[in-house]
């Protein structure tokens, strides 16, 4: 079956990095385009970043020119590089994959909390 599986959140201070990555299976990840998106509670669930198929990425206005999105198809993984981290990133972020099919579900997120 489809699944991802987040992991790299973790504490940091404001101005820090983290690298988040998300091993994707069950599918084609090639043929896939892959995002990344952050949720905090009581709010919906927001896109950050795209990386389509042929690697071409997109960014969200909050994060362009700090999170970088890459991934290795050979490795079913995508990664998100953070960087210059704010305490609004403070979130549980998840990937997934587009188009997504109904029986896809979402994984756990790897949480990301950033405060001095």
């Amino acid at each position: 079956q489809v699944q991802f599986v987040e992991s790299g959140g973790g504490l940091v201070q404001p101005g820090g990095s983290l690298r988040l990555s998300c091993a994707a299976s069950g599918f084609a990840f090639s043929s896939y385009d892959m995002l990344w998106y952050r949720q905090v509670p009581g709010s919906q669930r927001e896109s950050v970043a795209r990386i389509s198929s042929g690697g071409s990425t997109t960014y969200a206005g909050s994060v362009k020119g700090r999170f970088t999105i890459s991934r290795d198809n050979a490795k079913n993984t995508v990664y998100l590089q953070m960087n210059n981290l704010k305490p609004e990133d403070t979130a549980l972020y998840f990937c997934f994959r587009d188009p997504s099919l109904s029986y896809d579900t979402w994984g756990q997120g790897t949480q990301v909390t950033v405060s001095s």
